[in-house]
């Protein structure tokens, strides 16, 4: 079978397929006898790796974007001044069946240098850590929410009915009400007279009958521990909430600006530039950037017919 070969648009290139434990790398191009290698994921071994390509003249490196194990690969090369890519694993599909680890790094690495690969949206080490703040943060939001649900699911068990007459279970008279409950105490009118206010679309009357169930100590502990989590948690959020801030402090303009835009709250507005920066020269176009968001879907047609392709919106992105 003739060898099919491609216009070489990289002069010296390496392909780099990325595992946990190890890395195996193919240099190739111009004045370069193809090799193949094999390196630890050790630091020792990374920066081995780094010294054998800056020998042999290799300008850029390719690999695949691997779960957080590019992470390590990427922090080495790129400030030796190699210019690394990261690419989406869906563009370099390699032939079924002969699938090997020097396979795939020789595929990689062919297609670099043939030009036939896109490097995905790498940001600058700042933006990196200011993402893995506001995406812990997110996801510390969503620990808490899920949290509050448990506490109303066990409310509910004891037949505790708080979400039949209040709107808000989490609000001041609530919570007032719950750590009641968590002290062993049974409610009586006198202590629904202290919390009510007028602004209650419920009844003293109703909110009484709501407040007494069958509470178990068994209860009371699992509201105890799971109230005490939400606490530790919130608390963790106001400190990353700091951290954040101070991160951002130097660009107070455009954050206030940002802010100006109709449903845009501060954590959104965080999020935002934790997520696309603030250099736009990375999206040539408005619509490479709701592209690259997962906003549109892709173009899938074929003999005429186009099939319907699932919009990217969601793709997880926290690999990069």
């Amino acid at each position: 079978m003739d060898t099919v070969s491609f216009p070489s648009m990289v002069s010296r290139g390496c392909g780099i397929d990325v595992h946990k434990k190890v890395v195996v790398a193919t240099i190739d191009g111009s004045g370069l006898r193809k090799e193949t290698r094999e390196f630890n994921t050790f630091t020792s071994s990374l920066t081995a790796l780094k010294e054998w390509l800056l020998a042999n003249g290799v300008t850029h490196v390719a690999m695949e974007s691997t779960g957080v194990y590019w992470k390590p690969v990427y922090k080495v090369l790129e400030p030796a001044g190699l210019i690394v890519w990261i690419v989406n694993a869906r563009h370099i599909k390699y032939v079924p069946g002969h699938k090997t680890d020097k396979a795939d790094s020789a595929w990689i690495c062919k297609l670099l240098l043939a030009g036939l690969l896109k490097p995905s949206y790498i940001p600058a080490r700042e933006q990196r850590e200011l993402r893995d703040l506001t995406r812990y943060r997110t996801k510390l939001i969503q620990h808490v929410a899920s949290e509050k649900n448990r506490t109303m699911r066990i409310l509910e068990d004891c037949n505790i009915k708080l979400s039949s007459v209040l709107s808000d279970t989490m609000g001041v008279t609530a919570t007032k009400l719950i750590d009641m409950i968590c002290a062993g105490k049974s409610i009586t009118m006198s202590d629904i007279d202290s919390v009510y206010h007028g602004k209650l679309s419920a009844s003293k009357e109703d909110l009484y009958e709501a407040c007494n169930g069958l509470v178990e100590e068994h209860h009371i502990y699992m509201l105890g521990i799971i109230r005490r989590d939400i606490a530790q948690t919130e608390q963790i959020i106001a400190d990353l909430n700091e951290r954040i801030k101070n991160m951002l402090s130097v660009y107070d303009n455009v954050l206030e600006l940002l802010k100006k835009v109709p449903g845009l709250s501060t954590k959104t507005v965080e999020d935002l530039v934790a997520e696309i920066g603030l250099d736009m020269s990375a999206f040539p176009t408005e619509k490479h950037l709701a592209s690259w968001a997962g906003m549109c879907p892709g173009n899938n047609e074929s003999a005429g017919k186009k099939k319907a392709d699932e919009s990217l919106m969601g793709t997880n992105k926290s690999s990069l």
